[in-house]
Parts: structure tokens; sequence; C-alpha cells
């Protein structure tokens, strides 16, 4: 027999196992095992009653709530896919991927109903609607009016449906196979839709591999038993329409524990949560994250014993900010995953003081991860050259109703199929990798290629600046110029000859910013991902503070601070 390896399936392992184990924390709102799956049942059933089942597509337009893990579970107990969609998205963003990711039902809240509203008509295959009451003042904008609406008074209220309908958990058998489709974050254009298989998904970021030996699991009830034995509370920080944090929370549940969402970031808040928690585990999301909570830990006084790793994945998490944490907590482990939407993970390091690098995360590769160079061909360990990280194994099908791009997406080395994310690398000598970042951020300056998140991670270190975006600009000299937008500390008089000095002591010349913005705040996406589209359409529409001259080196100082 098969064996049952789908989210919906792992999930139900566990509810087996310790049905009245606290599941899911979030805000003020708690829920056992045995809750989760019995509300997640009702909403399953409600759905099928309209038209959801095998490979329907359901928009989940929700911040961190309980519901939104709820929808999540029963979308997958049906066999359906569900679509994350960022909450921060405006009606345009909406309009484009509930358009593109064929969305036949979406669940939102009743703070965006405005937003859905004005979306409707253009999606005719949207059939129905749930609306979650969410505090917000005023009420649903979906009125009968709308196109495409199936219940008579529009929008469903969430809690209606769940009230109408059995709690019993009475579906048919799932499939490994069944398709779970994760829309990337857009960081440096639209978003695309990544189709994978659940069990390669699982296999790739949901615990079915060991994450330290690479070695499979070969059990379906593996993680839900020794969770049983051991649970642990683990903390989620990014927001739920990221892949990091959807894999974070499932696996937390795969693995019988607690999992503490966060309704939105507050550093103060998750230190008096880990406190209140006794929180085990934090995921987060590079230095968004990891900077804010370190500073704020030094400012107040919170009890984190229980805390005993911290992991970042998805963002620069810079070597300034590591250390802070390994002064801080120095028995804690410290990890840094490298991966992406469409590899899943590609490698994992333990940070430590005598190993901490300043291009980017030392990685000990999955064993399926290798580095390729242009031609496509394997490359070996300690040229000094760059390549591309290549990922084996269980990888996805490709991407949503993009034949072109699924075909660039996949080379086949030395026989064997393997998927290429963009994401460049170098092969150390010890077979360890370092990744410089994604290939399309690469800045082509002169001819020589500059990585923005190694210029990020050197212009951190000045104790002034608070965050930083490196991008490329137009330059009729070099054809690309390196540009930078700096956050300052707030009541930090910006000194830019000590932030020059500050990057030329780690960076050759031509990687240094030639033009700076100094901003209130760099922009960033909800999961704390850089937002290089938004920074660089500031920089169109502002002169920088800073311009130094290519040829003469000298700066001119604007009067306008670019805030």
């Amino acid at each position: 027999m098969a064996m049952a390896l789908t989210v919906a399936d792992l999930v139900e392992h566990s509810v087996d196992a310790v049905p009245d184990r606290m599941a899911v924390i979030c805000g003020t709102r708690r829920s056992t095992y045995a809750e989760l799956e019995a509300r997640a049942n009702r909403l399953a059933h409600h759905l099928a009653k309209h038209g959801v089942g095998e490979g329907t597509h359901v928009g989940i337009f929700l911040t961190n709530t309980m519901e939104t893990v709820e929808t999540m579970l029963a979308v997958t107990k049906l066999r359906a896919v569900a679509v994350n969609v960022n909450h921060r998205y405006t009606e345009n963003e909406l309009r484009y991927l509930l358009h593109n990711a064929d969305v036949a039902a979406l669940v939102y809240q009743r703070a965006d109903s405005a937003k859905v509203a004005a979306v409707l008509a253009d999606l005719p295959l949207l059939r129905h609607l749930i609306v979650v009451d969410d505090g917000s003042d005023g009420v649903d904008q979906v009125g009968v009016d709308q196109v495409g609406v199936d219940a008579a008074d529009g929008a469903v209220q969430y809690e209606s449906a769940l009230a109408a309908e059995s709690p019993e958990r009475d579906f048919g058998p799932r499939d490994p196979g069944d398709l779970y489709l994760l829309y990337t974050g857009g960081t440096t254009g639209r978003p695309k839709g990544v189709m994978w298989r659940h069990e390669d998904v699982w296999r790739a970021l949901g615990g079915g591999v060991d994450f330290m030996t690479g070695e499979p699991l070969a059990d379906e009830f593996q993680q839900s038993q020794a969770g049983a034995q051991f649970p642990m509370v683990r903390l989620c920080a990014a927001p739920l329409a990221h892949g990091q944090a959807q894999w974070a929370m499932y696996g937390a549940l795969f693995s019988a524990s607690t999992v503490v969402l966060m309704p939105r970031f507050d550093a103060h808040e998750i230190w008096r949560v880990v406190e209140q928690e006794k929180v085990n585990v934090m995921a987060i999301v590079g230095d968004a994250m990891a900077r804010p909570l370190i500073e704020v830990y030094h400012a107040g006084s919170y009890d984190a014993s229980s805390i005993f790793a911290v992991s970042s994945t998805a963002a620069l998490f810079s070597a300034t900010v590591k250390q802070q944490y390994l002064d801080t907590f120095p028995n804690i482990l410290l990890t840094e995953a490298i991966g992406s939407s469409e590899s899943g993970f590609s490698g994992l390091g333990i940070v430590t003081k005598d190993g901490m690098e300043s291009r980017g995360p030392r990685v000990k590769p999955h064993q399926d991860a290798i580095v390729i160079d242009a031609n496509g061909q394997r490359m070996q360990p300690g040229t000094g050259e760059v390549g591309r990280i290549a990922r084996g194994g269980n990888v996805p099908l490709g991407y949503y109703k993009d034949e072109e791009r699924s075909a660039a997406l996949f080379v086949e080395v030395e026989g064997r199929r393997y998927v290429v994310p963009g994401d460049s690398a170098l092969l150390e000598e010890d077979g360890a990798i370092t990744l410089l970042g994604r290939g399309d951020t690469c800045i082509n300056t002169g001819g020589e290629k500059v990585y923005p998140e190694e210029v990020e991670g050197a212009l951190k270190s000045h104790p002034g600046v608070f965050d930083v975006l490196v991008f490329g600009v137009p330059d009729e000299l070099l054809g690309t110029r390196v540009a930078a937008s700096v956050q300052w500390r707030a009541g930090h008089e910006p000194d830019h000859a000590a932030l020059d000095r500050c990057g030329r002591e780690v960076l050759a010349g031509y990687k240094m910013p030639r033009s700076y913005w100094y901003v209130d705040q760099v922009e960033r996406l909800a999961t704390g991902k850089p937002d290089y589209p938004s920074a660089r359409r500031y920089a169109e529409q502002h002169p920088p503070t800073v311009q130094l001259n290519v040829t003469a080196g000298r700066s001119s100082d604007h009067s306008d601070s670019g805030k």
C-alpha cells in the first residue's frame, strides 16, 4: 500500500497521535489538534458542497489567523489546491494573481472586501466567496449583483459556513501526486506559481528528509510519532502567504508540535510571546526580522531561556547580526538555510563565531544539490568560479501556465534532471556552498558582476545603518552602476564618508554603490524579503542623496534627502 504523503494526511497523523495537544496559537486564540481538525473538516464539507474538489484552486487572501491554517488544511483534505495570496496586494496585483491562478473559490477577510468587490467582474471563474469577520469596521462590500457569486447573499460568512457542517473526517483517499501550488513573493517581478507534487514538496521542504543528513524518511508516521514523544513549541514570524512560513508551520504540525503564529511582525510582541509560551525554535527571515528582534531584546527585559534554536532563511542574514545573536545567546543553535520556492531546501549551515562568512551563507549542501557552470556542467570544488545551484531528486513540475519559463527552469546534468532557480554560488574546496544571490538581481557594472546581498551585508556593518537594499540603475559609461537605498538609524546623522570607508574595508571598489538614496524606510515585502522593483521605482522618481562621479570619484550631496 502506498504511503499517504499529502499535507492533509501528515497533519491528520499528528491529530490522531496527540488530539488534546495545543496545535496552533495565534494572538489570543488557541486551538488543539482535535479542534483544528474539526473546524477544518467543517470548512472542507462546506467547500465540497460548493463545487470544490480535486484540482479546484482556492485562494487564501488572509493575514496570519487561525482561519488561514484551517483553510489551508481544509483545501488539501479535498485534494484541492490552496493558492497563497499576499494580504498586502493592491487591486491590480490581486486581479492578476487570482486570474493567473484560475481561482474558483476565495476566502478573505472583511477588511479587504472592497478590493475583492472591485476585481470580481474580471474573474468569471471565481464562483464562491467566504468572508472572515476580522473585527474591522463596516460591512462586507461583496453584494448580490456581483458577477460569478453563487451564494444568494454574496459572500458566505465563515463561521456560518462552519456551523452548518459536520466535523467528521469522512473524505476519500488522497494521492502523493496531488498538486501543491506556491506563488513566489515577486521579489524581482510578478509572482509565478510553482507546481509541486505533495510528496516532492514534503521531501524538499516539509521534513520528508533529515535536513542534517539528507536521508529521506521511510515512514510517513515518523514525524508525528517522534513529535508525540518530544514536543516543541515553534514560532513562525513570517506571513503564511510566504512559502518559508508555510513550511515552518507544516513542519511543526507534521511533528505534533505547537506552532505559534504572529498576526503581524512586532519585535516586542514576539519576545513577550516567546516568554509566555516557552518557545523553543524561532523561524525568521533574515535581517529584516533578526535585527529589530535582537535590538528590542537588549532594550527590554525578556526571558528567552526556553529557546534553543533560531533558524533564518529566504533573505540576507548579515554577519554583524549573526554575531549579535551568538554573543547574546551563546548556547543556541543558530542555522541558516538556503533554498527557494522552485528548489526547496538546498543546504543548511550552522553559524559559529569562527566560521562567520561575510560574502553570503556558507552551507553544507543537500545530497541532491550541486553547482553548475555556464555550460550546464557540474563544477568541481575550489575553482573560485561563480556557478549556479542546481537541485535534483524531489523537484517541482514547473511554473503554472508558463511552459517557456518552466522549460528554462530545468537542465539535465550527467543524465539527471535538475531544477536551476538562478541562485549564484561558489563551490568551496571543502564541498560547502557559499550563496552569492539570485542571478536576476546580479548587477553587471562595466563588465564586473556584483551581488547585492554581499554589498548589503558590508554596508550594514556600519553602526549607524539600520537597513540597506542594493540594486542597479542605468549608467552611460558603465551600462549599469551599483546603487543603494539606505535607512539610517533614528537619531543618527548620516555620514557618507564613514559608510564608504566601512564598505571598502571588505569590498573591491567596483562593488561599492555610486548612487545613494537615504530613505525613511527601505522597501521590503510583507515577508521581509527585499522589494527591488519598488526600490528602483523610487530611484527613478527621486534624485540621489549622494552621487559619486564615476571617473573622478568625487561626491556631490543633493539637497533632496530622498525621504
